[in-house]
């Protein structure tokens, strides 16, 4: 008969067990395990300290209900299973639980999947208004950002709007180039927002209107008397006088995006006898850059 002796400090609770011994403590531990007993309580009424022992002990019992700890998720997971057996999707198991999808794969990844319900149009329709949903709130966190960033500018002092002018004139405007001397400021864009800061930088700076002259360039596919009323009405206020409208051919191999109700062409604002604003254009230009240069080397140092 194989002896057992106990041992202290050997890592298994002072026990040196034979195959014969061992099939006797799992007799035992078995029928502690079946009686209710916890880990923890058979581990100390048999002496057994090892956990890879106790393991093999328990090997295949069931853990007794009273030891299990509740879990906030128990009737979440109870009722993802019974939606799941109804023929619901993750899609829809998420709406009715609000649950992660994870969550619910986990929950019921042991069950059959539901038969298909849709067909392939329906799906597509499902999904297709799905994306628009995801449009439209991207479309709405877009517009809320610009409010934010609109209402973040109040009023505009003289200096301000002065500054704003040269900096839009150096972006938009023409420029002289050592090849060919060009000092006449000339601004050409397509964007009404832009040619009305424009025209109240040439009232800030003291242009008489008599001085302006603007001039629309357009397709000729292009609905041009709406777009000469437009643009009149837009600069009437500056006294501006408009010159003769020149036409773009249109390429019918080429393909165009600025068509539309909402095209305009393009407006060219020029100043007459404006040598001398531009050269004070590009010397305040000039400024800027020297300013913004010793305001950079300030805040890196």
């Amino acid at each position: 008969m194989t002896e057992t002796r106990r041992r202290p400090g050997d890592g298994t609770g002072g026990l040196r067990t034979g195959a014969t011994t061992f099939e006797a403590l799992r007799e035992q531990a078995v029928t502690l395990r079946r009686e209710g007993l916890s880990r923890r309580q058979i581990r100390d009424r048999l002496h057994v300290h090892n956990n890879d022992i106790l393991n093999r002990l328990l090997e295949g019992e069931p853990v007794p209900e009273w030891t299990k700890r509740p879990n906030a998720k128990d009737d979440l997971r109870a009722k993802a299973r019974e939606l799941r057996l109804q023929g619901l999707t993750y899609d829809q198991i998420q709406v009715e639980l609000g649950c992660s999808k994870s969550s619910i794969s986990l929950w019921v990844r042991d069950l059959p999947k539901p038969e298909r319900r849709r067909t392939p149009e329906e799906a597509s329709a499902i999904a297709k208004r799905g994306w628009e949903r995801t449009l439209d709130a991207r479309e709405e966190e877009r517009r809320r950002i610009k409010r934010e960033a609109a209402a973040e500018i109040t009023e505009l002092s003289d200096r301000e709007l002065f500054i704003l002018g040269v900096g839009l004139y150096w972006a938009e405007g023409s420029k002289d180039k050592s090849y060919d001397r060009r000092e006449r400021a000339i601004f050409v864009n397509s964007d009404p927002d832009m040619i009305r800061t424009y025209l109240t930088w040439l009232h800030l700076l003291g242009v008489d209107g008599k001085q302006i002259r603007c001039a629309i360039t357009i397709h000729e596919s292009a609905d041009v008397p709406a777009a000469e009323r437009f643009w009149a009405d837009l600069v009437a206020e500056s006294g501006a006088v408009f010159l003769k409208t020149t036409l773009k051919r249109h390429n019918p191999k080429t393909a165009r995006k600025n068509t539309g109700e909402n095209y305009y062409g393009c407006l060219a604002v020029r100043v007459l006898q404006s040598a001398g604003l531009y050269r004070r254009i590009e010397g305040w230009w000039c400024g800027i850059v020297g300013a913004a240069a010793a305001a950079d080397h300030q805040y890196r140092t």
